[in-house]
């Protein structure tokens, strides 16, 4: 009997196989899986506890000629707002957004930086991109999010469940939850190049740890569809609830024109420590990682 049953499992399996079935768990709902993401994550009153975010480390360019590693910190608040700095030598390059209005500074051909706002599609991807800490599935509703299952992928190996989130402005993005850790492990958006172009960015989410009782990925790959190498954002250290001062989120400051205080005046001493000592020649392009697309998950 019970070699009939080892050959009819057998059998089973091969059929299984055969058919391209997906061996994932149990048949969940799109709010049971958030629900077990966002557990998996540390629970919602964990994130809730968090009210600033600063990541320090460096962006791994491997197509990026002669600076391939770029140290940058990024300072987020709540419930909107993010600064994202690159710092090499005398030139600087600062993205920021208070919440309703975004710029970025960066160098000229002549050498003096130049503030400039958001254009419409930057704004839209920061207004969008970032509805609170832990991504856009924590506390989803709440936040006007629709969430939906699309299907089942397989994601480097892994069964993931394909999620549709869909932002009340209309934008929409999928996330995929691995269906053993509930982890969030890939999400994709649309964006453009610097030529205008329009294409897919997928992010990989990787290298889970848990800090201060939530799980946060400390690498972050990104790359378009059209691209052969990937960005790496590898995040070194984790500073939570640190008192950053509003100024920091506000147009940044050009040096030596005299209209602001320096770019790293309000920002906690550790990080300015950091930013102070980067030494990496700074990049003529921009870097893939877009501030307010949702990166700070």
């Amino acid at each position: 009997m019970r070699k009939i049953a080892v050959c009819a499992l057998a059998c089973w399996l091969s059929t299984a196989a055969l058919a391209n079935v997906p061996e994932v768990a149990p048949e969940l709902t799109a709010a049971q899986i958030v629900e077990k993401n966002v557990a998996a994550r540390g629970g919602l009153e964990a994130w809730q506890k968090i009210h600033s975010m600063v990541w320090v480390g460096h962006i791994e360019r491997p197509d990026a000629a002669g600076a391939p590693n770029l140290p940058y910190v990024l300072e987020q608040k709540r419930p909107n707002k993010t600064r994202f700095q690159i710092k090499a030598q005398n030139q600087i390059w600062v993205r920021t957004y208070d919440g309703a209005h975004g710029w970025k500074l960066r160098p000229s051909t002549n050498g003096m930086p130049e503030a400039e706002p958001y254009t419409a599609e930057e704004l839209s991807s920061a207004q969008n991109g970032q509805e609170s800490f832990g991504g856009p599935l924590m506390d989803y509703q709440a936040k006007g999010v629709a969430v939906m299952l699309d299907g089942v992928d397989d994601v480097e190996g892994h069964k993931a469940y394909r999620l549709s989130v869909k932002s009340p402005s209309g934008t929409s993005n999928h996330v995929w939850v691995d269906a053993q850790t509930f982890l969030d492990v890939k999400s994709d958006r649309q964006s453009r190049n610097a030529l205008g172009q329009a294409g897919t960015v997928s992010v990989f989410y990787r290298n889970y740890e848990t800090i201060e009782g939530v799980q946060m990925p400390l690498m972050i790959e990104s790359g378009s569809d059209t691209a052969t190498a990937t960005d790496k954002m590898v995040i070194d250290k984790v500073l939570l609830n640190q008192p950053l001062d509003d100024r920091i989120f506000a147009k940044p400051s050009v040096p030596g024109r005299g209209n602001a205080a320096s770019v790293n005046a309000a920002a906690p001493q550790s990080v300015r420590q950091k930013s102070s000592s980067m030494s990496t020649r700074f990049p003529r392009s921009n870097p893939r990682f877009f501030i307010g697309s949702g990166v700070a998950h």
